[in-house]
């Protein structure tokens, strides 16, 4: 692998600014960023990611290429959790190889947008509908997992599918409503409204990016000593998977002849796991899984092992294959 694209990768601002928090997490410094800046940057990502890929939108119009496009993600985000589950049965119980499963085949917001920073430090372009791609993808997890859970556990009624809840959340939940909406503001008020909201949603989102990836860092460091609660397995899994997972996704994307960017986007998104909205969901809908397996997993395994090498060698692999 070309190592001046890993080299790239660690000397962008913002990833930087992902160590520093790190650093100053595991050498105990007293920085912090003090509540709830945090959440208003995170909201802030969303509305510039979702206004932004409207606005593109808008531009190449919605067609055959971006129709196939989204396809395909939600093709992953179905079956990536149930192969995950059966994977996982060999080592953990069915509640836990559920839960996690769900959480894998799920998405993570920040590896996505760190992602098209990334393309934008390499002048590559990329289609706005990928930010839908990226919206569709979050919620399908859930409802396999706990599927999965409710045919595999010897109590069937140990796990309760409520669907229309589980729907009503699927699609009121904060992070893909806040999605949309600005994606659907950012296509109907096409060039005009991205041009007035520019100066804030586009010349400082890499500012903004640099504060979250700095929170996200304290996060890890903090998270850091419980990676032994995992295991050996379990923390090789949440390695070894995302990388299947994005070779699985450019594949797909080889297939269906899309563009460098999206393919690689396709493949950031199915080697992601999320760790604010499935746990959120897995906590109240399945109890019995451990949140200290799979929130440890993908926020102090497979998050940072994405944003220092996954994104740099799924790049490498796409711009080698187109």
């Amino acid at each position: 692998m070309n190592s001046e694209i890993i080299i790239g990768n660690l000397f962008q601002p913002v990833i930087l600014f992902f160590f520093l928090g790190l650093l100053a997490s595991v050498l105990k410094s007293d920085l912090e960023i003090p509540q709830p800046l945090p959440k208003l940057f995170s909201l802030y990502l969303l509305i510039a990611i979702g206004l932004h890929g409207g606005y593109e939108i808008s531009k190449s119009g919605i067609d055959y290429y971006v129709l196939k496009t989204l396809m395909a993600a939600m093709f992953l985000a179905f079956i990536v959790p149930i192969y995950a589950f059966f994977i996982l049965l060999r080592k953990v119980d069915v509640y836990n190889a559920a839960g996690i499963a769900a959480t894998y085949g799920s998405i993570s917001a920040v590896t996505f947008i760190t992602a098209t920073n990334f393309l934008q430090t390499l002048n590559t372009e990329y289609g706005g509908h990928m930010v839908a791609s990226m919206a569709l993808m979050e919620s399908p997890a859930i409802v396999i997992g706990l599927i999965l859970a409710s045919l595999f556990s010897k109590n069937n009624s140990g796990v309760q599918l409520e669907f229309r809840e589980l729907a009503k959340e699927s699609l009121l939940n904060g992070s893909v409503f806040l999605l949309m909406g600005s994606l659907f503001i950012g296509f109907v008020t096409k060039e005009n409204g991205w041009k007035a909201m520019e100066p804030v949603y586009g010349d400082l989102f890499k500012g903004l990016l640099a504060f979250f990836l700095l929170d996200m860092g304290l996060v890890t460091g903090k998270r850091l000593y419980e990676i032994k609660r995992v295991g050996s397995f379990l923390a090789i899994f949440g390695i070894i998977f995302p990388i299947f997972n994005a070779i699985i996704a450019i594949i797909i994307a080889k297939l269906l002849v899309l563009t460098k960017g999206d393919a690689f986007l396709l493949s950031v998104l199915a080697a992601s796991a999320s760790y604010i909205a499935v746990p959120a969901s897995l906590r109240i809908s399945l109890p019995e899984a451990s949140p200290g397996l799979y929130v440890t997993m993908s926020l102090a395994v497979t998050f940072p092992f994405n944003i220092i090498f996954g994104i740099p060698l799924y790049y490498y692999v796409v711009n080698s294959l187109w």
